[in-house]
C-alpha cells in the first residue's frame, strides 16, 4: 500500500497468508497491485483545500479503503471505510464495496440513500451464507463538502468520529448509523456540519486508537486528539508525525489491524 506519496511500504510475506492455503507469491503480488490501483497515489491538486493519506496494512492485502474525488460542481467528496477483518477475504469484500461507492459518487448521487444501497448491497451478499455472513460488513464514513459554504453533510455508519480541529477545540462526529451489512432494514440518516477557513478534518480507522503496545495500552482516542490539537505541521508532515507516534508507542511494524488517516485542511483564504 502506499504512504500518501505513491511509495510502497509493505513487504510480501507469503507466510502471513492463511494456513492450510498455498497462494503463490506472484499472484499475492498481483493482487496486491491490483488493490493498490483503487486508491488515489498522491495527494490532489490543492486549490481550496488540501488532502493527504497515508497507512499501513496488517498483512499483503486490507480492509481499509479510502478515497477523496473532486465533483462536477466543484465540491468535494470523500470516505474512509473498514471491512470487518483484514487479510485476504478482507480485501476481496474491500474491493466491492469501493467499485460500488467510487461509481456511485461519480454520478448524482444523495448521501443517505447511497449508503442504505452499500448497505443493502452488503446484505444481500451476506444472506447467501451463514457461515462468512459477517464477512460482508463494514463501517463506512463518507462526506460531501461544498465550496462555496464549506457545509459537509456525512454519513458515518458505525465509523470512529471523524475528528475536527478549529483554533483550540476539538469536534467529534460520531456515528448516524449502525455498520452496513448486518441488517436489511437500518436507520441510517445524513448530518451537516458546517466547516470553516483553517479548519483540519482528520478521518481514519479503528486500527489506529485500538492498536497497543507490548505492555497491553491502547494508542487511544485522546491521544490521538492531543496530537491533532498540538501538531503545527501541515497536512502531509502530520500524518507522518501520527504514524512516527505510533511507532515511538510501541505499536508493531507491521500493525495488528490496518491503519488508515486522511487529512484534509481547508485554506485560511478560499477563492
Amino acid at each position: 500500500m502506499t504512504n500518501g506519496k505513491g511509495e510502497n511500504e509493505n513487504v510480501i510475506d507469503p507466510g502471513r497468508v492463511s494456513k492450510g492455503l498455498h497462494i503463490d507469491s506472484y499472484e499475492l503480488k498481483l493482487a496486491r497491485e491490483v488493490e493498490q490501483l483503487l486508491f488515489p497515489k498522491s495527494s490532489p491538486v490543492c486549490t481550496w483545500n488540501c488532502i493527504g493519506v497515508k497507512n499501513r496494512m496488517a498483512g499483503v492485502l486490507g480492509g481499509d479503503y479510502f478515497d477523496f474525488i473532486a465533483l462536477p460542481d466543484s465540491g468535494q467528496a470523500i470516505f474512509i471505510g473498514d471491512v470487518t477483518g483484514h487479510g485476504l477475504h478482507a480485501s476481496v469484500v474491500m474491493s466491492l464495496i469501493y467499485g460500488f461507492i467510487h461509481r456511485a459518487i461519480l454520478g448524482t448521487f444523495a448521501l443517505r440513500e447511497l449508503v442504505e444501497q452499500v448497505n443493502n448491497f452488503l446484505f444481500h451478499f451476506a444472506e447467501r451464507s451463514q457461515t462468512i455472513d459477517q464477512y460482508f460488513s463494514s463501517t463506512l464514513f463518507i462526506g460531501k463538502i461544498n465550496q462555496k459554504t464549506l457545509e459537509m453533510e456525512y454519513v458515518n455508519a458505525g465509523h470512529v468520529p471523524a475528528l475536527v480541529r478549529r483554533n483550540e477545540s476539538i469536534h467529534e462526529l460520531t456515528p448516524t448509523a449502525q455498520p452496513l451489512g448486518y441488517f436489511k432494514r437500518d436507520e441510517i440518516s445524513a448530518r451537516s456540519f458546517r466547516l470553516e477557513k483553517g479548519d483540519r478534518l482528520l478521518l481514519y480507522t479503528d486500527g489506529i486508537v485500538e492498536a497497543a503496545n507490548s505492555a497491553g495500552i491502547f494508542f487511544g482516542s485522546e491521544r490521538l486528539k492531543r496530537l491533532l490539537m498540538e501538531s503545527k505541521s501541515g497536512h502531509l508532515e502530520f500524518l507522518e508525525q501520527l504514524f512516527r507516534t505510533l511507532r515511538d508507542f510501541g505499536i508493531s511494524d507491521p500493525p495488528e489491524d490496518d491503519c488508515t488517516a486522511i487529512v484534509l485542511d481547508l485554506h485560511e483564504t478560499i477563492p
